[in-house]
């Protein structure tokens, strides 16, 4: 079976004890808009995508890290990869794990359904599926309540949803987050 491929790069999240200063850059620089902008979490883009980059705010997330841990967790959290298709999301997944490579983190964002996977050096990347089939619809989903309450997500057994995607269960079933309990916003990046 050949390999499956991301169709597209979407962005990239940031961890940062400079929070509103480095948002206010990208800002500036790529005259971006706020999508969701919230203590710890803020969301910018500059074009039609829901989002292209995100910042963690350490500062909040883990207030109190020593000198030596904060510049350890300053920088890229991870980049994120589109596929075409939920189906190819979860053929990857399959392919993926008969290799030994599994995720170590698998969410429902709300505008995406997510796998993250980290390299042997511990380089972290989140591999997604767009909900929405329009910008428009996924950012009027980022404007909405529910992820106002929970702009995170809702985690997911990705064998479960493997099993039920080959007994014939439409995309459909997995595509609307219906949970909205939030859980930590720095999951992915501090519990590996």
């Amino acid at each position: 079976m050949p390999r499956i491929r991301p169709k597209k790069f979407v962005h990239v999240v940031y961890r940062t004890r400079r929070f509103e200063q480095m948002l206010q850059w990208y800002k500036t620089v790529f005259d971006a808009k706020v999508q969701h902008h919230n203590p710890v979490i803020a969301f910018l883009t500059y074009d039609d995508e829901h989002h292209r980059m995100a910042f963690i705010n350490l500062a909040l997330a883990q207030p109190d890290g020593t000198e030596t841990e904060k510049q350890g967790l300053i920088g890229v959290d991870h980049l994120a990869y589109t596929y075409g298709s939920l189906n190819m999301l979860f053929e990857n997944y399959e392919q993926l794990k008969a290799e030994g490579v599994k995720p170590y983190w698998c969410v429902h964002h709300g505008v995406t359904v997510s796998m993250y996977y980290a390299d042997p050096d511990g380089n972290q990347m989140e591999f997604q599926v767009d909900v929405y089939d329009s910008n428009d619809a996924a950012n009027a989903f980022m404007s909405g309540p529910g992820f106002g309450v929970n702009p995170i997500g809702v985690e997911f057994d990705p064998d479960e949803w493997l099993a039920r995607i080959k007994a014939g269960a439409p995309p459909s079933d997995f595509l609307e987050r219906r949970v909205h309990e939030p859980i930590s916003p720095i999951r992915g990046a501090m519990d590996r």
